[in-house]
C-alpha cells in the first residue's frame, strides 16, 4: 500500500516510478496539489506499555545572539530613564555589557589584568579633601609634639648660673625689659686645635670680650654697647661665692675688671651703679658657643663696607656682602687693632653682626621648625649662661628685639663718651642720665652715642 493517497506515478523502463521531483512533470497541465496521508502515531497500547519509556530530551535551541539595545520610551515629563540620549538605551547606564558584571576599567575595555582580566570592583570615589585634611592634622600634630619636646629639652639644659638676687642696692624697675648681653673669651669645651683655629689663645679663666645693654620697649628697642675700656667705679657688693659684703673704695677701673674680680653678679652691680638702669636679665656666651651657633645656622650674611685684616684675630675680609662661617664671625667681632677707633669701632661691628645673627635665627623657618631649631639650640647650650629667672621665652624675646633693631625698629649706639682718663673711656654723664630716663619711662630714645 502506498504512503501517499491519490498518487499515480508512472514507471520508467526499469519499473521505477517517476515521482516528479527534480525532473518536473511530463503532463501538459501543472500537477495539482497533493494531500499527505495522516500518519497515526501508535498510542500507549499493550505492546507500548511493555517497552521502557525513554526520557524525552527537550529540543535544543540554537544559541541566541545577545539582546541588542532596547528602546526606552520617554516619561511624561519628557525625560528618559537611564539614558541621556533620547529613547535609545545603550545598555551602559547600568554598567553591564553583554551580561558582564562591571564596566571596563582598563583601556579599550580591558580589565586590570589585561584583556579578559577581572573587572575593578565598583566603589565610592576617594575623598581627597578629607585625606588632605587628615594628613595636615597628623603633620601639624607631629611637628607640635616634636617642638614641645625640643622646647622642654632645651629649657632643661640651659645653664641658669647667675643669681641676680645677690646684687644689692638695685635701681627701681622701669617700663622696659632690659638685658645685659655679654660675650666672654671663655675657652671652655675647646680643644687645642679649636683654640688655634679660632685664634683665641690659651689664657686661663675668662674675661668679658663684649658687653651691651638691650632695652626692649614698646616705644622701640635700643641696643647700647659698653666698651670694655669704659671708666667706671667699682661699688660695694656681696661676693657671689663667699656671701661676704665688700665695701666700695671709690676705685675707678675698666669695666671688664668687674667681671674678672667677681663674675657676672659684680658686673651687673657695677653697670647698675654707674648707669642707674636696672638689669632684668643676664645672658653670656663663650667663643665656642658663638661660633657653633653661626655654623648651625649655615653662616650669617653680612655686608662689610670696607675690607680689613688683623693677624691677632685672624680677620681677613674683602669689601662687599658675604656669608661668614663661625670662625670668620668670631674674627669679625673680636677685631680691634685694625681700626683707628679701636674698641669703639669693634662695638659697632659687634652690634651689626648680632643684629644680623638675630635676624637670621629669629625667623619662622627656624623658630617654628624643631628640626632647624634643635641644632641651633644644641650648638650654644654648652657655653650659654643666663640668670636663674630667664627662660627660653625670654631668650626668644631678646633675639626678636635684636632682629627688630636690624630691621629699623629701634636704634643702636655706643654709650655716649665725653673723653678719656688714663686710657679709659669716660662716659658723658648728662647724656647717660637722659638716655636712662627715656628707657625707664618707655619713651622714644633721642640720645645718640659715639
Amino acid at each position: 500500500m502506498s504512503d501517499w493517497d491519490g498518487w499515480s506515478g508512472e514507471q520508467d523502463q526499469r519499473g521505477r516510478r517517476d515521482d516528479g521531483y527534480g525532473r518536473g512533470s511530463g503532463q501538459a497541465e501543472p500537477e495539482g496539489a497533493r494531500r499527505m496521508r495522516h500518519v497515526q502515531r501508535p498510542g500507549p497500547g499493550p505492546q507500548a506499555s511493555r517497552q521502557p519509556q525513554q526520557p524525552q530530551q527537550p529540543p535544543r535551541r540554537p544559541a541566541q545572539p545577545p539582546a541588542g539595545p532596547a528602546y526606552v520610551p520617554p516619561q511624561q515629563d519628557g525625560s528618559y530613564n537611564g539614558s541621556s540620549s533620547g529613547g535609545y538605551d545603550s545598555g551602559y547606564n547600568t554598567g553591564q555589557v553583554y551580561g558582564g558584571g562591571q564596566p571596563p576599567s582598563g583601556p579599550r575595555g580591558r580589565g586590570p589584568g589585561g584583556p579578559g582580566g577581572p573587572a575593578r570592583p565598583a566603589g565610592p570615589a576617594p575623598d581627597w579633601r578629607r585625606r588632605i585634611k587628615i594628613g595636615s592634622i597628623v603633620l601639624v600634630s607631629g611637628l607640635l609634639v616634636t617642638g614641645i619636646g625640643t622646647y622642654f629639652w632645651a629649657d632643661s639644659n640651659v645653664r641658669r648660673e647667675v643669681d641676680l638676687s645677690k646684687v644689692i642696692e638695685r635701681p627701681k624697675e622701669g617700663d622696659c625689659t632690659t638685658y645685659l648681653i655679654v660675650g666672654s673669651d671663655s675657652r671652655e669645651g675647646m680643644s687645642a686645635e679649636d683654640k688655634k683655629k679660632l685664634h683665641t689663645g690659651s689664657a686661663e679663666g675668662k674675661r668679658t670680650d663684649s658687653m651691651m645693654i638691650l632695652a626692649k620697649c614698646s616705644s622701640g628697642n635700643t641696643m647700647i654697647s659698653l666698651p670694655r675700656d669704659s671708666d667706671v667705679e667699682i661699688p660695694s657688693f656681696v661676693g657671689s661665692e663667699s656671701g661676704k659684703k665688700f665695701a666700695g673704695t671709690g676705685k675707678r677701673t675698666k669695666l671688664n675688671a668687674a667681671y674678672a674680680e667677681d663674675g657676672p653678679e659684680l658686673l651687673v652691680r657695677t653697670v647698675e651703679f654707674n648707669t642707674g638702669l636696672r638689669i632684668d636679665h643676664y645672658a653670656e656666651i663663650g667663643f665656642a658657643g658663638f661660633a657653633n651657633i653661626v655654623d648651625a645656622l649655615g653662616g650669617v650674611e653680612l655686608n662689610i663696607e670696607k675690607g680689613f685684616k688683623d693677624e691677632k684675630s685672624g680677620a681677613d675680609f674683602k669689601e662687599g656682602t658675604q656669608t661668614l662661617n663661625g670662625e670668620q664671625s668670631l674674627a669679625y667681632v673680636r677685631t680691634r687693632y685694625a681700626f683707628a677707633e679701636s674698641d669703639l669701632q669693634r662695638t659697632k661691628n659687634q652690634q651689626k653682626f648680632l643684629s644680623a645673627l638675630a635676624g637670621q635665627a629669629a625667623t619662622p623657618t627656624t623658630i617654628l621648625n624643631p628640626f632647624a631649631l634643635y641644632p641651633v639650640l644644641g650648638a650654644g647650650l654648652d657655653t650659654l649662661i643666663v640668670d636663674k629667672d630667664m627662660g627660653l621665652w625670654d631668650m626668644g624675646s631678646m633675639f626678636f628685639a635684636m632682629k627688630g633693631i636690624s630691621g629699623g625698629d629701634g636704634v643702636s649706639m655706643n654709650m655716649p663718651i665725653s673723653g678719656q682718663r688714663g686710657g679709659n673711656l669716660v662716659w658723658d654723664k648728662a647724656k647717660v642720665q637722659q638716655l636712662v630716663q627715656q628707657i625707664q619711662k618707655d619713651e622714644k630714645v633721642t640720645v645718640r652715642g659715639n
